[in-house]
């Protein structure tokens, strides 16, 4: 595979992280440095933490054909306000409390995936119901008022940061050594595992992309990581919900590119009919992907709660828009079928950046709004023009091929 076979295999992607990069480099300059500097970049994850793990559980949504999930910010209220009752009302262990929280969401998650994949009842509408119903018994719960504070040891998991175990060592003068060491190792094991999966693919008789797009890819993306944590090293190092959302990313990617659930949920985005005829269980598949988004969303709950350092009845108001924008702006399809775990993170960071930069420079909530609102909308315009022209081309292919048949045969 060439470099314009790639480009074209991957234009989307390839779209958007060339976007990214531009909007870091304009609010790099028009911030004075201050959107690349340590202490905001360790702001920038705390900010959007919980949009990348509720924007992952909607991808699999999207995916089954384009449902969506619009209640989980009712979720991620709910979860909060519980969590609050549990340890700052009565007093429960916060371990115990965060068990119970993650039970919870599981719990939301069968209710209103036993009412869309099997009462048949629409996703949008049955959704739509439990955004209500969710956040009134927030209300409920919450009797209107916010609960604060949390101890620590509940903070710790989401506001924490990973101790230094080199101190006094300094390595290339950064503040948390440890948090270096750490994004060389990663940067090595992910380049390893590239590596031996294209080894892997090419032996199997995969068409893959030259070796000189692998090695210049590799380079980048290491580069890219070593360059985050040593960012990251010369503030406070490298913060807990980090590895969180790390290990997230990772088991989703891997969940929806190398096992047979993720190449059903691919089919059955790309056409349920076809799928359920060809022996996938569409049903039971619909239900795990909601009762999975609950539990990102109760995770996402946690997350929030622990940052605001309290359980707010407003908590998670239009955090279902902030997820679905960072899928559709990350190459998801509105149709289904099409999407990755690396796009939607692609996407939060286009929707993060636009936001934390914007407040730097001291633009309104308002006009922020209006931004976001516009880039959502040409991320789908680009989506929907692209597969027009393609099909205009597949169809122009066909046509011109059918011509040669006829005057070869006369």
């Amino acid at each position: 595979m060439n470099w314009k076979t790639a480009i074209r295999k991957n234009l989307r992607q390839y779209m958007m992280l060339i976007v990214l990069v531009g909007i870091i480099i304009f609010f790099q300059v028009l911030t004075n440095g201050t959107l690349l500097k340590p202490m905001n970049i360790s702001n920038l994850i705390f900010q959007n933490a919980y949009v990348v793990i509720l924007a992952v559980g909607m991808l699999l949504c999207i995916l089954t054909g384009g449902n969506i999930d619009l209640s989980v910010g009712s979720v991620v209220a709910l979860v909060g306000a519980c969590a609050g009752t549990f340890i700052i009302t009565w007093g429960w262990n916060p371990h115990l409390s965060i068990l119970l929280c993650l039970l919870i969401g599981i719990a939301i998650g069968v209710w209103q995936g036993f009412w869309i994949a099997y009462v048949k009842i629409p996703a949008f509408i049955a959704t739509l119901a439990g955004m209500l119903v969710f956040r009134g018994l927030t209300l409920i719960i919450l009797r209107g008022l916010t609960l604060a504070p949390f101890p620590q040891e509940y903070l710790a998991y989401s506001t924490g940061f990973i101790p230094d175990l080199f101190k006094g060592i300094n390595l290339f003068g950064v503040r948390n050594t440890t948090s270096l060491v750490l994004g060389v190792l990663i940067a090595l094991i992910f380049s390893l595992f590239e590596i031996n999966s294209y080894r892997s693919r090419k032996k199997k008789g995969y068409i893959v992309e030259s070796p000189y797009i692998l090695g210049f890819k590799l380079v980048i993306i290491a580069a890219a990581i070593i360059w985050l944590f040593y960012t990251l090293a010369n503030y406070r190092g490298v913060p807990m919900v980090f590895i969180t959302l790390g290990i997230i990313l990772i088991v989703y990617s891997y969940l929806t590119s190398s096992t047979v659930i993720g190449r059903h949920l691919y089919a059955m985005g790309g056409n349920e009919k076809a799928a359920r005829l060809s022996g996938v269980k569409t049903r039971q598949l619909l239900f795990l992907v909601y009762v999975n988004m609950a539990f990102l969303a109760s995770v996402a709950g946690i997350v929030f709660s622990a940052r605001l350092n309290s359980a707010s009845p407003q908590a998670g108001q239009s955090f279902e828009m902030d997820a679905i924008a960072a899928c559709f702006i990350g190459g998801a399809s509105t149709t289904g079928g099409i999407g990755t775990v690396g796009g939607t993170l692609v996407g939060a960071l286009i929707m993060g950046i636009l936001n934390n930069g914007m407040s730097i420079m001291g633009i309104s909530s308002n006009v922020q709004q209006v931004v976001k609102g516009l880039v959502l909308l040409a991320a789908v315009a680009f989506d929907v023009i692209s597969k027009k022209n393609l099909k205009f081309t597949f169809i122009s292919k066909l046509r011109r091929k059918r011509r040669e048949e006829v005057d070869l045969v006369a």
